[in-house]
């Protein structure tokens, strides 16, 4: 069986899984309220304004070992002939954990100060989003990889 990677890491589908991960960035930041969406609103502003490209780039170098990480929720999905995007779908805590491991990694080596202090400022609260967003994720794959 094909890896997530392999599937969506290359040439061919690599640019169109980035364009999407970013509209899903956005779409969750948008969904934001309350004084945790103002912080987060806040620093997704900032993070932005380090240059255009900023947030394409972290996904572009991010997306190999985000694929990597899930590749095993993937592969059981297919194992169990169920639906991919659902079998993320009812594992968010497993995702967010994977997923907040590779960020947190690179958030302690990061260079940038100002990204470093953004993330360590939000990062308490980082997995009930990123488990809000499985659901998206998993449309992300669905459109990108089908089942």
């Amino acid at each position: 069986m094909a890896t997530l990677l392999e599937l969506l890491g290359g040439p061919a589908k690599r640019a169109a899984v980035i364009d999407d991960a970013l509209r899903v960035l956005d779409a969750e930041v948008e969904d934001k309220s309350g004084f945790g969406g103002i912080a987060i609103k806040t620093a997704f502003k900032l993070v932005r304004g380090i240059s255009p490209d900023f947030l394409r780039n972290t996904v572009d170098h991010l997306l190999d070992d985000f694929l990597k990480a899930l590749d095993p929720i993937y592969q059981e999905a297919l194992q169990r002939g169920v639906d991919a995007r659902q079998h993320m779908t009812n594992n968010p805590d497993r995702v967010a954990d994977l997923l907040l491991a590779i960020t947190d990694g690179r958030a302690a080596r990061a260079k940038n100060q100002m990204v470093k202090k953004a993330y360590e400022k939000l990062r308490d609260g980082a997995k009930k989003h990123v488990e809000a967003a499985v659901p998206r994720l998993g449309d992300l794959f669905a459109r990108h990889v089908g089942n």
